[in-house]
């Protein structure tokens, strides 16, 4: 398949692209698109056959659910069965952003959609040129993240084209995205609401609107004969080739530890890259370091985390140890993707 890769720029968006990729779209083709969290790779989400053409380009599980987005508000009555009053007083504060709900799905969403469940989860993405493409196509569109099947996520165009070059229709390029992470996911089908995947809006926010939310016990540990209610629960995800390792603890000690394992892999010849902060970085003699950004500012940390996986990967690192972060906030997200990332390999100190 050839790829058509087109440039387009968040602030001053030409609409004659975005009807293009939305024509696209409409005949059943894939785009990938930008959000404000992470790439998505987008097709029409009425369309089955569609549908299916997205889990053979990212290489994605079957029992894998995909999320509906839409641009307005007014499109969600036709595709869940009732809107519970918890989801008005979210919608109002976070859409269009960086949160997908749980909904009971009506009869038009496909199964393939849901992986056979009797929810589905949508969402309104906030970035202008994702809005204004599903608003052209004038469907739902299901998009996962724009990357293989289990790799980081495509936070850039860059990593996007290396990945899905060759196996989608097109690819809208609109440089870096704004949050870095996946959106939060919520099931508010029970009550309290219940967090499937922490992400772009923080439990701390969700809980000032909606009371109080319970965070889901089996995220990332299900069996291999359970499906998912949510992306990003049940299979590795977010994984470079390299072995990560999340080094937790005091500031001091993990310093500290990330030094002693630094010195005994040099030894034995492992190339071993860091990922550590704007405040650390002094503290390490090493070749391969690269800062996640500030610890004091955590959103800088879900910004750059993706991208600097996958900047290791093209270090041709054996190793990654990766600093911690406080689990408050979005710390939550990004200690939930570290974990996913090392396959739950944390070194406590």
């Amino acid at each position: 398949m050839e790829t058509e890769i087109i440039k387009i720029d968040r602030k001053n968006i030409d609409i004659e692209k975005i009807k293009y990729a939305a024509g696209v779209i409409n005949s059943g083709g894939i785009v990938v698109f930008p959000t404000e969290t992470v790439y998505g790779l987008g097709a029409n989400g009425l369309n089955e056959e569609a549908v299916r053409k997205v889990f053979i380009a990212k290489g994605r599980p079957q029992d894998n659910p995909l999320i509906l987005h839409i641009s307005h508000k007014d499109e969600l009555s036709r595709l869940v069965k009732k809107i519970p009053p918890d989801a008005h007083k979210l919608m109002t504060e976070f859409w269009p952003g960086p949160l997908t709900l749980i909904f009971e799905k009506s009869g038009i969403v496909p199964k393939v959609i849901t992986a056979g469940l009797d929810t589905v989860a949508i969402r309104m993405p906030r970035d202008p040129i994702a809005n204004m493409l599903i608003r052209e196509s004038r469907v739902p569109i299901a998009a996962p993240s724009a990357n293989i099947s289990g790799k980081p996520s495509g936070t850039d165009a860059r990593h996007v084209i290396e990945d899905l070059k060759g196996k989608v229709d097109v690819i809208l390029d609109a440089g870096d995205s704004e949050v870095g992470l996946e959106s939060t996911v919520l099931d508010i089908t029970v009550q309290p609401p219940v967090l499937l995947r922490p992400g772009g809006v923080t439990i701390e926010a969700l809980e000032r609107v909606a009371g109080r939310i319970i965070i889901d016990k089996a995220m990332g540990k299900l069996s291999s004969n359970e499906i998912p209610r949510s992306p990003g629960m049940k299979y590795r995800h977010y994984s470079p080739d390299a072995d990560v390792y999340v080094i937790n603890g005091e500031l001091d000690k993990v310093v500290s530890k990330i030094n002693e394992i630094l010195a005994v892999n040099n030894g034995k010849g492992i190339k071993t890259g860091v990922l550590a902060t704007d405040q650390t970085m002094c503290k390490y003699v090493v070749e391969n370091i690269l800062s996640m950004g500030d610890r004091n500012c955590p959103e800088t940390i879900a910004r750059n985390l993706f991208r600097l996986l996958r900047e290791m990967d093209e270090r041709h690192v054996d190793v990654i140890l990766v600093e911690a972060v406080d689990s408050k906030g979005i710390g939550f997200a990004v200690m939930n993707r570290l974990k996913k990332a090392s396959g739950q390999k944390i070194v406590n100190v």
